[in-house]
């Protein structure tokens, strides 16, 4: 995971504030404008087409009204008239055709720079970004938020574009044939945007409410599928499955009110759309009396007021598309901000992996500002090979440790040093691959175990997750498993108990053989046998590497190594007070 690449980084870096619905309104807007800039070159060759089928269409309706004249005058008319209409008809068929395939290659590469720029911000921040946060809120923005600016980019863009220049085309040539039916068409054209503003007023609020509705319901379902075991022991099955129901039929009556609103842009156009035909058959009731040479261009007015109607028809159903961005953009405003790229000349891309030194320079830092500090002024160094056991009750600022070394979070104070360099001024691909991590409780997968274990090292062979198995002494664990390292696990570890988890965990160490291990409460949940094997299989696992453990088991006391004693972020000296730092 690269932090620093930037390519996707397109979109705006700046949350709105969560307090001011307004400002986030605003900041919503604007950021929808800013995507549709983007998204408007992508959107010209779906508005080439659609533009060359309205030519089609009028050249269609000219040669219609010339038949349908020489009909009503009693002659037989033109045959290239008729010919005429069956090409264009083909021809406009395929420019339809076509402009849909831009349209959605469109919203596809939208939707794809969208993704891949809103997981690097994930990626950046880090699992520290789920602190506070729900992980079904951030599944939420990435997959549903994104997919519902598909419209924006496919139908909504081309169509905004359409609605002016397609109309216009359809005036022009009415101009130069009826320049009266070319008026009235404009009149009636010029009700719809008006009536589309107020629908849209309510449709907007209407969609961002809807928005809520199903982020909240997704994760209220995320969390009881979590939790399934606990409820179903509480006897509290029941009840959920009612609060998930009176959740569901709260986003039905939002969707449906969404709709109905949105409704409202199309009753306004068909009633505009309706007047015209009106005022234009009324005007051409005469048609049978009036001298032969007004038949082709009357008919010709008639027959374009579909035509007309039709880019604004589209624009219409795309509205909602342009208000549905709107509300799922207030979502992707949460999004962390991507680091500004470091100088190149100030990257370090490779750290010796010989051996591994730690060194903490008074160090601060604080995960919210109004709870005070989790580490103050902390300050230690471990020599290559070194052991350090961190030890302090739990929120004493342990894991903050781990999580500055790995790289999810930066001090705000102070600096920590890897061989010596910035840690900082270490590419996150190379901090990845001098550090092997196992906390308290290992993340697993669906799949095989050799998968589980592989996913440390992918391009290891069979043979070497086989030998790091063996030294996490997991090989104990697989002879009493149906296919040994072939076994399917559940996801989370489903099918695994606590110790048979940690020796995956294990395993994968081995199997990454990183020179930098971080062991952040390995045997947290674990009855005492079971950790004392565990124990066993990390002090194997740490000799000749450069060792942090955080825990507050008395058994991990006697992992060897260093003591530091950490109390609310500070470092306690031994038989002392909290002091400042350590050497």
């Amino acid at each position: 995971m690269d932090a620093n690449d930037n390519t996707t980084n397109d979109s705006t870096n700046t949350a709105a504030p969560a307090a001011d619905p307004m400002a986030r309104r605003r900041a919503a807007r604007a950021w929808t404008r800013a995507q549709s800039r983007l998204g408007r070159r992508a959107a010209i060759p779906s508005v080439a087409s659609g533009l060359a089928g309205t030519a089609l269409a009028i050249f269609a309706a000219w040669c219609i009204a010339q038949v349908l004249a020489a009909a009503l005058a009693g002659r037989a008319p033109e045959p290239w008239w008729l010919a005429g209409v069956a090409v264009a008809a083909l021809l406009r068929a395929w420019l339809m055709l076509m402009a849909d395939r831009q349209a959605t290659r469109a919203g596809a590469a939208a939707r794809q720079r969208l993704r891949a720029d809103s997981l690097a911000r994930l990626l950046a921040a880090g699992p520290a970004l789920l602190r506070g946060t729900h992980s079904g809120d951030w599944a939420s923005a990435i997959v549903d938020r994104i997919e519902a600016l598909d419209g924006l980019f496919a139908r909504w863009l081309p169509a905004s574009m359409l609605a002016l220049a397609a109309p216009g085309l359809v005036l022009l040539a009415l101009v130069a044939v009826d320049p009266t039916a070319a008026g009235v068409l404009l009149a009636a054209g010029l009700v719809v945007p008006f009536g589309m503003a107020l629908a849209g007023i309510g449709a907007a609020g209407a969609s961002r409410r809807q928005f809520q509705a199903m982020a909240r319901l997704q994760a209220r379902f995320l969390d009881r599928v979590r939790g399934i075991a606990t409820i179903v022991l509480a006897g509290a099955a029941e009840a959920e499955a009612v609060t998930l129901g009176q959740a569901a039929d709260e986003l039905r009556a939002r969707t449906m009110r969404v709709l109905r609103v949105a409704f409202l842009s199309s009753v306004v156009l068909d009633l505009a759309a309706a007047a015209a035909v009106v005022v234009l058959a009324l005007r051409g009731g005469d048609m049978l009396t009036a001298a032969p040479r007004l038949f082709g261009p009357r008919l010709f007015g008639l027959l374009l007021v579909a035509e007309f109607f039709a880019p604004l028809r589209a624009y219409a159903a795309a509205y909602q598309d342009q208000l549905q961005a709107a509300g799922a953009a207030e979502a992707l405003l949460d999004l962390p901000p991507l680091p500004e790229p470091a100088a190149a000349e100030a990257k370090v891309r490779t750290v010796s992996a010989a051996g591994v030194s730690v060194a903490f320079e008074h160090v601060s830092f604080a995960w919210d500002k109004a709870r005070g500090k989790a580490l103050d002024d902390v300050g230690f160094r471990l020599a290559a090979g070194e052991t350090m056991v961190l030890v302090g009750p739990s929120g004493a600022g342990k894991s903050t440790v781990i999580e500055i070394l790995l790289g999810f979070v930066r001090p705000d104070e102070g600096r920590v040093l890897i061989n010596g360099a910035p840690i900082e001024s270490i590419v996150p691909a190379a901090l990845s691959r001098l550090a092997a991590w196992i906390g308290q409780r290992p993340v697993l997968f669906a799949g095989s175990m050799a998968e589980n274990i592989r996913f440390a090292r992918p391009d290891a062979t069979d043979a070497q997750v086989a030998e790091a198995a063996r030294a996490a002494r997991l090989d104990v664990v697989l002879a009493d498993l149906p296919d040994g390292l072939a076994t399917v696990i559940g996801e989370g570890g489903f099918g695994l108990s606590g110790g048979q988890a940690q020796r995956v965990a294990i395993a994968r160490a081995f199997l990454k053989d990183a020179p930098l291990l971080l062991l952040d409460e390995p045997t947290a949940h674990l009855d005492p046998v079971t950790e004392a094997e565990v124990l066993q299989s990390l002090r194997r696992l740490a000799v000749g590497r450069t060792v942090i453990l955080a825990s507050h088991a008395a058994a991990a006391h006697e992992f060897g190594g260093r003591r530091l004693d950490i109390r609310d972020g500070r470092v306690v000296p031994a038989g002392g007070r909290s002091a400042g730092s350590a050497a």
